[in-house]
């Protein structure tokens, strides 16, 4: 069976992800409601959506979300029982109404394959619900490190809600505490996934919500989630760059050396970036990098 997993805190767009649950044309499915501590009290929309589709709610009396993203996810994660397989639904975002039927009907094929994340095409939506992009389709099998390339060559998108993972993987793989979750759910893809295939349903649609507030369009933000860019990229290729083929290395290399220079001046990114370079014998791409950054200053 299917659990979704909703860490609440914010109340403003809350109804139409529960409304969405409740629409929901096959009922196999169980909510798990955890909330951050929120000032934003959702009684009443528990109260209201009691009956309309299977789900339990906890108040936690500690908010971890403004430490810890992932601590929250995790605790509640925890809340699951014996279902399988497991979605974390942003309390913003909108499944449409045949996701979990959709998920169903493609589960045999699914299981046969041993796949552990399923994907959902997906939009982009506003403050009232309108779709201002297009609809976000992806080949039915992808190689995890293809999806990669298409995402950081602006061929594609992607966000926490629209990823089914098999409950016993993620569990095992979790998430990794980037700051701000930033690259905490993508890195769990590539994970879960074994950097193996990712099955797509596109016959479904997931809508996430672009909002003020969000943490992407979150300008204030920017520094911590350049820091998490780093660290992920930094990851990539200190532990799982044997997965990627050259042209996709080499992406991660510019997205690396890229957030490097948002912060040049930052003692620990010298010391994390140096030591990979040298400890992976990229020795003549960091003279070379190291020499651009001179010259770059000579012009200042």
């Amino acid at each position: 069976m299917l659990a979704i997993v909703i860490p609440y805190y914010k109340i403003t767009f809350f109804e139409a992800t529960l409304s969405a649950l409740a629409n929901q044309t096959c009922p196999k499915f169980k909510v798990y409601i955890g909330n951050d501590a929120s000032l934003e009290n959702p009684d009443f929309l528990i109260e209201k959506y009691k009956g309309k589709f299977d789900f339990e709610y906890k108040f936690f009396n500690e908010n971890l979300g403004s430490v810890s993203l992932v601590k929250q996810w995790e605790r509640c994660m925890e809340m699951v029982q014996d279902e399988e397989w497991l979605v974390i639904l942003g309390d913003d975002d909108v499944f449409e109404s045949n996701f979990v039927a959709s998920f169903y009907e493609n589960l045999n094929e699914i299981e046969n394959l041993k796949i552990n994340v399923i994907r959902y095409a997906t939009v982009v939506i506003d403050e009232n619900g309108s779709e201002f992009t297009p609809i976000y389709r992806h080949p039915k099998l992808e190689k995890a490190t293809d999806f990669y390339q298409r995402k950081y060559t602006n061929l594609t998108r992607s966000s926490l809600s629209e990823y089914i993972f098999r409950k016993e993987d993620l569990l095992k793989t979790k998430f990794r505490d980037f700051p701000l979750a930033w690259y905490s759910d993508l890195l769990a893809v590539l994970e879960v996934a074994n950097f193996g295939i990712i099955f797509s349903i596109n016959e479904s649609i997931v809508s996430f919500r672009h909002s003020t507030l969000n943490i992407s369009s979150d300008s204030k933000s920017d520094k911590i989630k350049n820091k998490s860019a780093f660290e992920f990229y930094l990851y990539l290729l200190n532990k799982k760059a044997i997965y990627f083929d050259r042209l996709q290395k080499e992406l991660i290399f510019n997205s690396l050396e890229k957030t490097f220079l948002n912060n040049k001046k930052n003692v620990y990114f010298w010391k994390k970036f140096t030591n990979l370079y040298v400890k992976k014998f990229y020795i003549k791409r960091y003279i070379l990098f190291v020499f651009k950054i001179y010259k770059f200053l000579l012009k200042k």
